[in-house]
């Protein structure tokens, strides 16, 4: 059969008017796009920017923490030691630091160090990292529905989802920070000596007061911080990304925590601590209920300057590295 020429002739000119049509919608959504306000495209364009990646806001977060710890170490080094022991209680901070140094030398002051890399590459990379999503998981979508019980909630969510991962390098750290004389343990030595006398169940040994204490520690850390951190920025007319805003917010934040964490610090250190031939607690709240009877409540916040000590530098340098980062790739700042 033939093809009909008049038929041929139609199909030909129909095609050219699909074609006329769809280049002539493309040519007016192109110009329509060109014509956009200049204002509201880059104000789409800082928006993508600034939506942060979760592995991005973890990596961020555990960098912060492993370089903030390197420093800070000592500090908690001093803190675990006088928790542990009357004899270091009764020495105070700079007695311990003296004992320690002229009996164990220097490098006792980073005894643990190891284990605490791990322990905050870990738990500060998702308690720091996951706050922001936490938040958004609360309902914290609009500066007018973002309360400080949100912020609190948000904060203790990521703190415990943290602990969680890393309460095995908790326990190491606690045990290799707490032996005496001059060699320093080594975290696989440690790590078998635990998992042959206690078996797996050693490296979860005082999981819930860590949840707990994580829980106060990182509600209060990002809670105070974030609220801080608006009042600074209210009252002053401070940008959010000033490093005095972030000081200031970082400061008062770690005073707060101190306050909070210290009876759970405590607790924690004891159970993690007790011999596993000599059980002297048998959870967190028969711990807490001993020290309260055997010792005085006031024992709870024993190592409060200390534990001062490491939190107000540690929360300072941390958020303040963790924001600097969040800069750096982009983002905008919490």
């Amino acid at each position: 059969s033939h093809t009909n020429p008049l038929h041929f002739f139609y199909s030909i000119k129909l095609q050219l008017v699909f074609k006329t049509f769809y280049f002539t919608i493309a040519r007016s959504t192109m110009s329509q796009n060109q014509n956009k306000p200049q204002a509201h495209v880059m104000a789409t364009a800082a928006a993508a920017a600034a939506a942060p990646g979760l592995m991005q806001q973890i990596g961020m977060a555990g960098s912060a923490a492993v370089i903030t710890v390197s420093f800070i170490h000592p500090i908690d080094v001093v803190k675990t030691r006088i928790q542990v022991s009357p004899e270091y209680a009764a020495l105070g901070m700079g007695g311990t630091v003296k004992k320690v140094v002229g009996t164990e030398g220097v490098l006792a002051m980073w005894k643990g160090v190891n284990a605490a890399w791990l322990r905050e590459a870990s738990y500060t990379s998702l308690r720091l990292g996951l706050y922001e999503p936490c938040k958004i998981a609360f309902g914290c979508t609009t500066p007018e529905n973002t309360t400080f019980l949100k912020k609190f909630a948000a904060g203790s969510a990521a703190g415990a989802l943290g602990s969680i991962a890393g309460n095995p390098f908790d326990v190491l750290k606690t045990r290799m920070m707490t032996a005496e004389g001059k060699g320093s343990p080594s975290i696989m030595g440690t790590a078998k000596d635990l998992l042959a006398h206690q078996g797996v169940g050693g490296f979860y040994r005082g999981i819930d007061s860590n949840i707990m204490r994580a829980m106060v520690l990182n509600g209060t850390k990002m809670a105070c911080y974030d609220q801080t951190k608006g009042y600074v920025v209210q009252y002053t007319g401070l940008a959010k990304t000033s490093l005095v805003t972030q000081f200031i917010s970082a400061v008062a934040a770690g005073f707060f925590m101190t306050c909070t964490v210290s009876p759970f610090d405590m607790v924690r250190t004891r159970l993690m601590n007790q011999p596993a031939d000599a059980k002297i607690y048998s959870n967190a709240g028969d711990c807490f209920i001993k020290i309260i009877k055997n010792e005085g409540p006031l024992t709870l916040w024993r190592g409060f300057l200390p534990i001062w000590s490491r939190f107000a530098p540690t929360t300072t340098i941390q958020l303040v590295i963790f924001e600097q980062l969040r800069v750096l790739m982009g983002m905008k700042s919490m």
